[in-house]
């Protein structure tokens, strides 16, 4: 029986801090659709690739960023099926590249996943959005318009995915040091 009641607090441990963390993750992810921004200058992928680094129950990861898509595509509105289903997939594939990655990956390796991440969404989406729309031919010069069309939006993509994940990564790192060093100034209790 005790041995229940340990393996439930261990369960109720390991979750809740991720569920806690994946809340904020999802709220900013929200209110970065939302608020006024550069288009594709979110931070997505980056709390995609953050999510599946960090949480101890990683395959919420991937609840991260596709939770935040539908809460903020239900406010700004949907759009064709087809091209929503590999917009939500791009989305989520960071996770599923970070958890390939493993655990602390290196910052270079973090840096070629958003990296990657931008450029799968960027092909990928664009070309749903070539395939499935009436807005370019369905030709090699259709194809090729919609990718030149849509290259200002994959330099936000770039940049937001960095810039994000820079404040994400870095952000955590900096609260670590602090509660680390919190640790070691607060005295131990024990009196000596």
């Amino acid at each position: 029986m005790k041995s229940m009641s340990r393996m439930g607090i261990w369960r109720a441990s390991t979750i809740v801090p991720d569920v806690l963390l994946a809340a904020g993750l999802i709220g900013l992810d929200v209110v970065a659709r939302l608020v006024p921004h550069a288009p594709n200058f979110t931070p997505l992928a980056a709390s995609a690739l953050f999510a599946a680094a960090v949480f101890r129950v990683r395959i919420l990861s991937f609840a991260v960023p596709l939770i935040a898509m539908a809460l903020s595509d239900s406010i700004l509105g949907f759009y064709d099926w087809r091209v929503m289903a590999v917009v939500y997939a791009a989305i989520a594939l960071p996770a599923g590249m970070a958890l390939c990655a493993g655990r602390s990956p290196s910052p270079i390796a973090l840096l070629c996943l958003a990296v990657s991440s931008s450029v799968v969404f960027f092909v990928s989406t664009n070309f749903a959005v070539w395939a499935f729309d009436t807005m370019y031919t369905h030709d090699f010069a259709g194809l090729s318009t919609c990718y030149v069309a849509a290259l200002p939006f994959f330099q936000n993509t770039l940049s937001g995915d960095l810039f994000w994940m820079c404040v994400l990564f870095g952000g955590h790192r900096l609260v670590r040091v602090l509660l680390a060093t919190a640790r070691r100034a607060a005295p131990s209790g024990a009196a000596a």
